[in-house]
Formats: structure tokens, sequence, C-alpha cells
């Protein structure tokens, strides 16, 4: 007995020692590889998704690409094409698990090469078991009418009417196009991880670079029937995601695509998603960038982003203890000296596995140029809590 008591201290204190390790999963690759996504499976294999391709929404040959890596293994599969839909652009995908072990992924059919002419597209299997590509279940576009959508965005937006030069005139612009049904429902992408509620209610984070604001989707029955949100308006705030209080409220982080101070923007809801307060700068610096936020097991709040106002050099992990309130930690996962222009790291993609660890994977863009082109891979680091509240 004693024995086994001295193994569970002496275990105990070796789970308890600061952990971290770092990955790429991918040798560096000529292509544009991008905007990647993480998820634990249920057997433990860790899965991920991003795009690539020779660009982005203006490059046809873009597709969905995907790696696994199975439990216990010491390294990734070879990349593999999760989704492509020949001679147009697919980006911006996202995938989770939800509470019946079903695999969805979504992702966005670029029809006119530009932004605004996306389709998000989704996919369910509990066939994931497959070394590589899942046989999908459900295959269908994720078609949306937003809620109340012309009268929250003139209200929203009727202030900057007034203002000289571009804020006014795309104040104007986006009031306008608010009242037409091809506009409204056009150019909706995901981006973080959707979220589950404890009712079963699942909402995709969605944003538009057209009008350059958020909305969410929702669906009470598991992806056959969807609703959304009002839009979440306000000067440039999109590519939510979101966490939710002990008390039920929904905060979202958005990316601040408008003009100085450069903040993630912040917006709580209290009805489960349905309707948003009014989007307002948060402490937070960001340059225009994506940035995800969790929910860990102990209740721990963990935010990923790159935490300047210009650039995308710097990758920390922010921690919380009171539900997105104050940041007390922060552990740099990334940091490249030279600056802005020097390497990048951007477009974190964060969970937390059974084990308890923490993983993210994010795109590494090297600043040096081999065959004419940038080097680019998808990163994967994971580490413990005790890792993260250490002082780097």
């Amino acid at each position: 007995m004693k024995t086994v008591l001295l193994f569970l201290f002496a275990l105990a204190l070796t789970a308890a020692q600061p952990f971290h390790k770092s990955e790429a999963i991918f040798p560096l690759d000529a292509e544009h590889n991008h905007a990647s996504a993480i998820v634990e499976l249920p057997n433990g294999d860790l899965f991920v998704c991003w795009y690539r391709g020779a660009g982005e929404r203006t490059a046809d040959n873009v597709r969905i690409m995907a790696a696994r890596k199975k439990k216990g293994a010491a390294g990734w599969s070879k990349p593999f094409v999760l989704a492509d839909t020949p001679e147009f652009p697919d980006t911006n995908p996202t995938m989770f698990v939800d509470s019946k072990n079903r695999l969805w992924l979504f992702w966005q059919v670029i029809m006119a090469n530009e932004w605004h002419t996306a389709i998000t597209r989704y996919r369910i299997t509990s066939d994931w078991k497959t070394d590589d590509f899942p046989r999908w279940e459900v295959s269908d576009p994720l078609l949306v009418i937003p809620r109340n959508f012309a009268p929250k965005v003139k209200a929203a937006l009727e202030p900057f009417t007034k203002a000289e030069g571009r804020t006014g005139e795309w104040a104007r612009r986006s009031i306008e196009k608010a009242q037409d049904k091809y506009f409204a429902r056009m150019g909706w992408m995901t981006r973080a991880h959707p979220v589950e509620l404890p009712s079963g209610r699942i909402l995709v984070p969605l944003y538009s670079d057209g009008y350059s604001f958020s909305l969410i989707a929702i669906t009470d029955d598991y992806g056959k029937t969807w609703s959304t949100s009002e839009p979440l308006v306000a000067g440039g705030n999109i590519q939510p995601s979101i966490a939710r209080r002990k008390d039920g409220t929904l905060v979202a982080y958005m990316r601040d695509n408008g003009g100085p101070p450069k903040r993630l923007h912040v917006s709580e809801s209290k009805d489960n998603g349905v309707t948003w307060s009014p989007v307002m700068d948060s402490d937070i610096p960001n340059p225009g960038s994506g940035s995800e936020v969790i929910v860990l097991k102990d209740g721990t709040w963990a935010l990923v982003n790159n935490n300047l106002e210009r650039g995308r050099h710097s990758l920390p992990i922010w921690l919380s203890d009171d539900e997105g309130r104050t940041w007390k930690w922060k552990r740099q996962l990334e940091l490249d000296n030279r600056g802005e222009g020097a390497g990048s790291f951007h477009y974190p993609s964060i969970i937390q596995t059974k084990d308890g660890m923490i993983h993210v994977s994010y795109s590494l863009f090297l600043n040096h140029i081999k065959n004419g082109e940038p080097r680019k891979t998808i990163q994967h680091a994971w580490f413990n809590l005790e890792w993260a509240k250490e002082k780097n």
C-alpha cells in the first residue's frame, strides 16, 4: 500500500511539472497554407484541417486539407484533401465534435473570387475512425436569413452616415445593402470553433468581409434546420469566438477590422446567442487577425491572439480566472523579435483534450524565400496549464 501511495504521489508531482512541445504538422511548403482548425476525436486522435493553394479567394486551386495524429503516435499523417470544389477556392474551414460524437466540418466555397460571394457548406459524420478521408453522412449548404438584419444594421450604423470620407460611405452602403436579400444572405463565413450549449443548441460563429461584422448561425436540432442571431454590428468586428460563463452569459471576442485603436471587440448575449449587447472595444490589442477563446475544464478561460496593434510576429496565450474580466497570465507561444515583416504566427485554433493538455494549431509563415515562394506550414503546440502560467 505504501508503495502505491508513493507512486501516486510521484505521478502527481510529475503531472504538475510545466510541459510544452511544438512541431510542424508538415514540412515547410511553397503553397499558401493557412487558417487551421484542430479537434480531438472521440478515440483520442487529433485531427487538423486548413486550406492550401496558390493563394486565397482569387486562386481556384485552393482546397481544404487535413492531417491526423493517432493517439500515442509520434507524428502526423501525410496531409490529404478533405474537401475540394473543382475550379472554385475552398477556404476558412473549422470543425468540432458534438455531444453525439459526430465530427462536423464547415468551410466556404468562393463563387466569384471575392469574399462576399462565399457560400458556407457543412458536412457531418459518425465515421471518423478511417485513417484519412471521413465518410460523410450529411453534406449541405448552410443557408442563412439574418434575423432583424436591415433594421439592426441601420440602427447601429446611422450615426456614422454623417461622417465624411470612407467611414460615411461605408455606413451608407452597408445600410443600403442590408435591405437587399442577396447581399444580406451571401458571404457569411466561418473561422472559430462552433460551440454546443448544455441545451444541445449549436452556435456557429460567422462573419462577413462584405459588411465587416458578425452573425451567429443557430441550430436546435443538430443541423436539420437553421436560424440566426441578430447581427453584431460595429466598425469592423469579424471572426467571433464564443465563451460561456457559469451564469449562461455568452461572450464573443471579435477581430478588429476597423481603425485605431486596434483592439479585440467584445459583445455579450443573455439569451443563448439570439441577441447581443452593443459591440465594444476590449483592452486586448489586435492587429486585424484571428483569435480564439475557450473555457478549460477547471473554469479558466484561455485566449490565443496576436497581442499587437500591428504585425503578427507575437502569439501568446492569455489565461483568466474570472471569466474574461481580467487576464492575469500571459505566455508566449511564438515571438519573432525582428518585428513586423519577419516570421508571422497567426490564426490560432485552441482546444483542451481529455487528458487536460492544451493544444493550439496556427499558421506559421517564414519570411525567407525558397524557389521564389514564401515557405509556410501549420504549427502544432501542446502544453499544460502549469506551463502557461509560468513566466517567460
